[in-house]
């Protein structure tokens, strides 16, 4: 007890978490499932948490680092991702630091020694350094307050980003029994989070899924026609905000980048094969404001901690819906209004189809297979985009967002609960224990051998729906499965079964409605919905807060959001605090920044010259 007194009056950390949030974070209240997960860790137990991004998850370790003993680890992939946070951290005033290969030798020794003095509350590695005998040598002899797996679904053979030396992490259990772990992720579907926790070791781990739904997003998918066109016309209007472009092919990214600078907008190009000299160029420009957009692979965007990107488009369409999911929640981290745009086109399926099949591992590719006929699913959706993104991680939602395409400018609709009903019985009928494409032939009445082996052709199912073609069942399949009356288990070859709200159907007590498929390729437009969130009374005061953002961070050479994000600015904006004490009441500025940022930012809101 008197080591944590002195601990706390050494680095003022304060007597609960709340004070923490609020005294070093700067925010008044816990988003659920925050408190009850940091009370957990805090207490010692092992966690895993499913967290959109943008929705809080780092705090969730965080806080639990300032209030526990010892130093906490942080297994992070990217370097890029590590600095962001580190910065951020020692901006709040929280005595943090990475050991990764950015570090000049005498660098990653002066971290070293701050790691044997316990003169660090978190320390960010690479799964890769961690697990190194010599550094798990090093870490047995130290006090550790818990051990923190961020972006866990690479431990999953299911996640859409596994990699090798993340499963190895599950020595960590075995290795260090006694110290917490927290695992958390923004993408996993059920089958990846018990992945997850098997792989880990963490059989007793609270599991807490606070939900995916990114409200503040605005989902749009287009057919694509002329995509640079498409494309162009989105971004109209579009010049002091920053965006993200994805691309499937290193060509196809430059060739976007190149029209892009020529037709005068600030872009560049980001992939793997450029040179790390240049790729690091890029990537600081993006995260200074001094480069508004990035066209890029999907080896960009994991280590960006940037909450102000207002805007991300897939020019080509994603290989999965994990990884539409985690590259679209690059957009609005900091929760104000913004848009996700993708170019839907069935030569984007067969390029998809032929990337994942140019691999020897048998296994992966029909794991990777079944995952993108999810997301084609996706693109060729009828019904709202949330509802059908959410159910993929099994959280269902009962009503319309209103804020998709689908929602904004919804297809022609009809009454298909006869056909429904129809659907229903026959995935019941063959004992849920089949995909797609077999109840379809067993509705049709088709006269195949393996329909006759199975009997199945002595259904009372079988035929009933020969009125309707294979295309049409396949759409009324989608948007059953979107709407979840039917689930689908890609750890067994997508077979469809039963969800309890398919019962009500089958009895005839709810009316389904379904959308029929748009046949009209339409331009895309600007969302009527704009991810501007400034009154236009306090566009100026906005304005002239971000400069002053701006001037400051560069002065520091940091990124702007690292003193305060976009979110923040515009409370202010709109609250003009007048003294240190309202100042405090804005989201986002605890009591480090107000003392280094708040005469500045007072100043510049009621037009007083900084002394």
């Amino acid at each position: 007890m008197a080591a944590d007194v002195e601990r706390a009056l050494a680095f003022r950390v304060p007597a609960t978490i709340h004070h923490t949030l609020k005294t070093v974070f700067g925010f008044h209240e816990f988003r659920a499932p925050q408190q009850d997960v940091i009370e957990r860790v805090v207490a010692g137990d092992d966690v895993f948490l499913v967290m959109p991004t943008g929705g809080g998850k780092s705090l969730c370790y965080q806080i639990p680092a300032l209030h526990r003993d010892g130093v906490a680890i942080v297994v992070s992939p990217l370097i890029a991702l590590m600095k962001d946070q580190v910065d951020a951290l020692q901006d709040y005033g929280v005595r943090a630091a990475c050991l990764n290969s950015s570090l000049t030798s005498d660098e990653a020794r002066q971290v070293l020694r701050q790691m044997h003095n316990n003169e660090l509350d978190l320390l960010y590695v690479a799964p890769e350094r961690l697990l190194l005998p010599d550094f798990l040598t090093t870490l047995s002899g130290l006090r550790l307050a818990l051990f923190a797996i961020d972006e866990a679904h690479c431990i999953s053979q299911w996640g859409h980003d596994f990699r090798p030396d993340y499963v190895k992490l599950g020595q960590l259990r075995n290795a260090f029994p006694d110290v917490p772990i927290v695992a958390m992720t923004a993408t996993a579907d059920p089958e990846t989070r018990k992945d997850i926790v098997n792989q880990l070791g963490i059989h007793q781990a609270r599991v807490f899924v606070a939900g995916f739904d990114r409200p503040n997003i605005t989902y749009t998918v287009i057919p694509k026609h002329k995509p640079f066109v498409q494309l162009t016309r989105f971004l109209q209007g579009r010049s002091d905000e920053a965006g993200i472009i994805y691309a499937l092919s290193r060509k196809r990214v430059e060739q976007i980048a190149e029209q892009l600078v020529q037709a005068g907008f600030s872009a560049a190009a980001y992939h793997a094969g450029l040179s790390d000299r240049e790729r690091s160029r890029v990537q600081n420009a993006f995260r200074r404001d001094d480069l508004r957009i990035v066209v890029a692979t999907v080896a960009f965007g994991m280590g960006i901690d940037k909450p102000n990107v207002r805007f991300v488009v897939h020019y080509d369409m994603p290989k999965s819906v994990e990884s539409y999911y985690q590259e679209t929640g690059r957009a609005g981290r900091d929760g104000l209004p913004s848009e996700a745009l993708m170019l839907f086109g069935m030569g984007d399926v067969m390029t998809a189809r032929s990337l994942i099949e140019n691999s020897d591992n048998a296994e992966r590719v029909r794991i990777e297979i079944q995952k993108l006929n999810a997301m084609v699913a996706y693109g060729e959706a009828l019904t709202c985009r949330r509802r059908a993104l959410l159910s993929y991680f099994g959280d269902q939602h009962e009503h319309e967002c209103g804020n998709c395409d689908i929602c904004t400018d919804p297809p022609q609709r009809f009454d298909a609960s006869q056909q429904a009903r129809k659907a229903l019985s026959c995935v019941y009928r063959v004992g849920e224990r089949f995909g797609v494409r077999h109840i379809i032939d067993v509705l049709r009445g088709a006269k195949g051998q393996r329909i006759t082996d199975l009997h199945h052709n002595e259904l009372s199912t079988y035929g009933i729906g020969a009125e309707l073609s294979a295309v049409e069942w396949e759409n009324i399949f989608r948007q059953l499965i979107h709407l979840g009356y039917l689930v689908q288990d890609f750890t067994r070859y997508g077979v469809l079964g039963l969800s309890a709200a398919a019962r009500p159907v089958l009895k005839g007590e709810k009316q389904v409605i379904l959308g029929l498929p748009r046949e009209a390729i339409k331009p895309v437009e600007k969302s009527k919905r704009r991810s501007g969130a400034v009154d236009p009374l306090n566009q100026a005061m906005f304005d002239s807060l971000r400069a002053l953002r701006k001037q400051i961070a560069d002065a520091a050479n940091m990124p702007p959001f690292v003193v305060f994000s976009d979110a923040t600015l515009l409370e202010m904006a709109t609250s003009k605090p007048r003294n240190e004490r309202e100042m405090l009441s804005v989201t986002g500025v605890g009591e480090h920044k107000l003392n280094k940022y708040g005469t500045a930012f007072l100043s510049a809101i009621n037009g007083r010259n900084p002394d």
